[in-house]
């Protein structure tokens, strides 16, 4: 099943590493900008909003 990790760029390597652990060491991580956790709902949308396109190219490459 096409699926793509998410993670704000602080977290790609540990991203990366569980990636390698669970057998996926081929899974490329997407990268948001950090922090979200103190980003309002409102600035959050924009932030997935921004990472549609990428999130949809990785899940549609054949």
């Amino acid at each position: 099943m096409p699926s793509v990790a998410v993670c704000t760029e602080v977290f790609f390597a540990a991203g990366k590493v569980q990636a390698r652990v669970l057998g996926h060491s081929d899974l490329e991580p997407l990268t948001v900008a950090h922090p979200i956790q103190s980003l309002t709902p409102d600035q959050i949308r924009e932030r997935a909003e921004g990472a549609v396109d990428a999130i949809v190219a990785r899940l549609t490459i054949a």
